[in-house]
């Protein structure tokens, strides 16, 4: 651990206290700090990110034919600004448009509904959601609907471009431009 030197007494003389040399041996506290290192490093628990994976279509190596969906199975959402979601379920000229928000007694629970209302003979859900985020929507707003596609357990959603008769009808059904 720790020394101190001394040289031979050189008799009865009196000397000048001599300044002694120290050595200390660090070793023992460098032990000691990678061991409280390492302990810290291996019980501490690293965060893990959330993500959310989406499962993207392969490209068809053939060419195949789309299966169109009927539209008494689709429900579109319409991402507005403001954080408002204009919905529809069916073909956009021939149903009226609704708004709601995003919540639990809003677009959650329309959601929920229509899931559990639209079956197909086997009584599996067979809704198609299909997402069309306005340009003057936020980012935060599609990120919030992908949250309640996962929420309610809608499988088959997409995230598409919103079409000009869809503006049209927002225009002309609630005066939103």
């Amino acid at each position: 651990m720790a020394e101190i030197a001394e040289g031979p007494d050189k008799g009865g003389k009196k000397t000048k206290p001599k300044k002694h040399s120290t050595k200390i041996d660090m070793t023992p506290m460098v032990d000691l700090a990678f061991l409280l290192l390492t302990f810290f490093m291996l019980t501490n628990t690293f965060n893990k990110p959330q993500t959310m994976e989406i499962n993207m279509p392969a490209k068809p190596k053939t060419e195949e034919k789309e299966q169109p969906v009927p539209a008494s199975k689709t429900v579109t959402l319409i991402l507005g600004k403001d954080d408002k979601i204009y919905w529809f379920h069916g073909e956009v000229d021939k149903t009226k448009m609704e708004v709601t928000n995003f919540g639990k007694d809003g677009i959650r629970k329309i959601l929920m509904d229509k899931n559990t209302a639209i079956r197909d003979a086997k009584g599996e859900p067979e809704m198609v959601v299909l997402i069309k985020p306005k340009d003057d929507s936020k980012y935060k707003n599609v990120v919030d609907i992908l949250d309640e596609m996962n929420i309610t357990d809608i499988k088959r959603y997409a995230i598409v471009e919103v079409q000009p008769i869809d503006l049209e009808q927002l225009k002309l059904q609630l005066n939103v431009e």
